[in-house]
């Protein structure tokens, strides 16, 4: 169980980005702040833990683009364009794609129950969604394509060998960084100075949102797996809209409300259908 709730941690985390953007960043580029949640955070982890990288370069270097450098700036430019409900709805969609993925790349058939249960929680985040927000095509567009990214990087972390997550995370994170440095000069040019107003925002993204969220994230899908990874990440829509009540003051509808409850229950259901098959497979050399 407690692998499970550390997995929650990453979703929930995730989903304060919209709040954050909100508060402390809508005056900066979504280019360098990219730059700026990724970089820090991992040269923070580097000095923590010097050393090589846990994979190939090759390896290191796609997970690096695919989680980090293309993955940030679409995430930040569908925070900056949609509500956060939108936006974590539209990112909610990664159990749906993981599964089909995994059908189109591995020729895996997902199981019944869990592509029920992927469909009822996603179903609760469309009741989630404010039916009156007015949907930007270039914000949704961004927010499924860096959906896929991550899909596509799970699956290569569930599959290649790793075993110190500390340094994937690190240098994930700083070559990721590195890599957005030249994009955000092309972009959007030379950075803006960083006010006090927007740093309290800069340190929540890079030290909680990433340092320690892609360490956990990096570890769960290693510990319970990237299906069950996926399921979880629909709690980030939930985490964007009940901050977005208490700090943003946004309010929910009935339906809302019993959107959230669908997911609670199709998340509940994910973690007791695992455990309960983990558990016959534990007795199962004993019979």
């Amino acid at each position: 169980m407690a692998n499970y709730l550390l997995a929650a941690l990453v979703p929930i985390l995730w989903g304060s980005t919209y709040a954050a953007v909100s508060l402390f960043l809508h005056d900066l580029s979504p280019f360098w702040v990219a730059v700026w949640r990724a970089l820090p955070a991992g040269l923070l982890l580097l000095l923590l833990k010097p050393g090589r990288p846990p994979l190939p370069w090759s390896k290191m270097t796609l997970l690096s683009v695919f989680n980090i450098a293309a993955f940030f700036p679409l995430l930040f430019i569908a925070a900056y364009r949609l509500p956060g409900s939108v936006a974590g709805t539209l990112g909610a969609t990664l159990p749906l794609q993981l599964m089909l993925m995994q059908w189109l790349v591995e020729g895996k058939q997902p199981q019944l129950k869990m592509l029920l249960l992927a469909l009822v929680g996603f179903s609760g985040i469309v009741m989630i969604l404010n039916p009156s927000a007015d949907i930007d095509p270039i914000g949704a567009a961004a927010a499924l394509a860096a959906t896929a990214l991550v899909a596509r990087a799970s699956l290569w972390l569930k599959d290649w060998p790793v075993t110190d997550i500390f340094r994937l995370t690190a240098w994930q994170l700083t070559l990721g960084g590195l890599l957005l440095v030249p994009l955000a000069f092309i972009v959007e040019g030379a950075p803006k100075p960083i006010t006090t107003h927007e740093l309290p925002g800069l340190i929540w993204v890079s030290l909680l949102n990433s340092s320690f969220a892609y360490w956990a994230f990096s570890r769960s899908i290693k510990k319970i797996g990237a299906d069950s990874m996926a399921m979880i990440s629909m709690l980030n829509p939930v985490a964007a809209v009940t901050l977005g009540i208490f700090l943003v003051g946004e309010v929910l509808g009935p339906y809302q409300w019993l959107g959230i409850a669908m997911v609670m229950m199709s998340l509940v259901l994910m973690v007791y259908s695992k455990q309960r098959t983990q558990r016959k497979l534990a007795l199962k050399p004993a019979q």
